[in-house]
């Protein structure tokens, strides 16, 4: 690793990982940067783009929570305030929900965050019964999460539309001077190494090759599958979906804040005014799809928009979480569904360092599910550990993880408490050709638009 800012920089993924990398590293001088991907950003299936991610500083790790405040605050500032929506934040506990681990995790996770929040000096407030949940915000109409509700509001919060931002992220980014190559030639499937394991160049799927001094790799839910990840990381699918609302449902629910059940995983958005949707999902230990080596990834087709599939057990959940807050809407069902690919690690820590075994190989990955805030300034990080001018607790908080090189990845991958619902399962075979049909279906109409 070396400082020297003439050097040849090829990042691979144009996510908020690789964007935000980019443009810190322009802003700080390095005149040559490229990024690659299957797309231009925001990439149709990345899980940089979606109407909705949640903005929130809630964490029950302290390092995360002064690290989401600070992108908080940023996201307010005209920069990035075009895409951002502030709203409150509402997280549920059930003490009566099944799954007896999961909910002392769930309890234990609520517990630490508001310990971290007063630490912080950041208001918040309890909200322990659904009745006064609803007295603060009368649109929900159902149960909320009862018998044995419990909840603490934080109304510094809110939602960004992440294709928007990552769009203008991107744009930035191209201002700054960075160099783009997307398609087939941006599509990166392996690298050339010399004899020592250093990396020499990447070959992409349009046989062609891009030389360069130093590779950052930043392929989300695709890095264990381009990269020896060593048991650190592994591609998992979450349940999304997309209810229509009438225009009239839009005003009744307009003050909506966010809602998370930290007991089941089910969490809701506040209508999104520019489809007319309400958005909900699943913030779980989801589904695996595993290939070669064992690998679990996402399909490697063209990007595309996401398939209109998730599993029958997912469909359930969603419908079981809408009807603890809106059983009057419940019945209507999902005008589509989708599968958004996280890339977890054991603890749900970002890896952001030097692979063990190619010295000028950098990894920026492991979003975990909760990486899109920190868009306006997890570049500012990425870097500082590229260089090593983080100080050195954060340097070993985002190191790459060796311990668990060969360990099971069913007892490891326990995330940060913050998961909830059933554990992590394999997509079946009949599931998988239902999900590729459905994927064929989806880029044949996109192509003919």
């Amino acid at each position: 690793m070396t400082n020297d800012k003439n050097q040849r920089i090829v990042i691979v993924g144009a996510g908020i990982f690789g964007l935000g990398t980019a443009l810190t590293l322009k802003q700080q001088g390095y005149q040559n940067v490229t990024v690659l991907d299957r797309a231009l950003p925001p990439v149709p299936d990345g899980s940089s783009n979606d109407i909705s991610r949640v903005i929130r500083f809630d964490y029950g790790d302290e390092v995360y929570a002064r690290m989401a405040k600070e992108a908080y605050d940023l996201w307010l500032t005209p920069t990035f305030k075009e895409a951002f929506h502030q709203t409150p934040c509402l997280w549920v506990t059930q003490k009566e929900s099944p799954g007896q681990p999961v909910q002392e995790m769930a309890e234990e996770y609520s517990r630490k965050t508001r310990d971290v929040l007063t630490k912080m000096g950041e208001p918040w407030h309890s909200v322990p019964s659904a009745e006064q949940a609803k007295r603060e915000f009368p649109g929900f109409t159902g149960n909320l999460g009862s018998p044995g509700f419990d909840a603490f509001c934080n109304t510094s919060a809110g939602w960004a539309d992440a294709g928007l931002a990552t769009q203008r992220l991107a744009a930035r980014c191209v201002n700054a001077g960075v160099s783009f190559i997307t398609g087939p030639n941006g599509n990166v499937t392996d690298f050339e190494k010399r004899p020592d394991g250093s990396i020499k160049a990447v070959r992409t799927s349009g046989g062609n090759s891009l030389a360069g001094d130093m590779f950052i790799v930043a392929t989300g839910a695709w890095s264990a599958s381009l990269i020896p990840s060593w048991n650190t990381m592994i591609a998992a699918a979450q349940i999304v979906g997309y209810m229509r609302l009438t225009p009239e449902e839009m005003v009744k629910l307009k003050e909506l804040p966010i809602y998370f059940n930290l007991s089941t995983g089910f969490f809701c958005f506040p209508p999104h005014d520019g489809t007319g949707f309400l958005k909900v999902a699943c913030h779980g230990y989801g589904y695996t799809q595993s290939g070669e080596n064992n690998i679990s990834a996402p399909p490697n087709a063209p990007p595309s928009a996401r398939a209109n599939f998730i599993p029958e057990d997912g469909i359930k959940r969603l419908h079981a979480g809408m009807r603890d807050i809106f059983p009057d809407l419940e019945p209507r069902g999902f005008e589509k569904v989708g599968l958004c690919w996280y890339n977890d690690t054991p603890s749900g820590d970002f890896i952001m360092d030097y692979h063990p075994d190619h010295k000028n190989l950098f990894i920026a990955t492991g979003g975990s599910g909760h990486a899109f805030k920190f868009l306006p300034n997890i570049g500012k990080y990425i870097v500082g550990c590229f260089d090593k001018s983080l100080p050195q607790d954060l340097l070993e908080k985002w190191k790459f993880p060796t311990e668990f090189k060969n360990r099971s990845q069913d007892d490891i991958f326990r995330g940060d408490g913050s998961r909830g619902g059933p554990e992590r399962r394999e997509l079946s075979p009949q599931e998988r050709d239902t999900f590729n049909t459905a994927l064929k279906a989806t880029s044949s109409r996109q192509s003919k638009i």
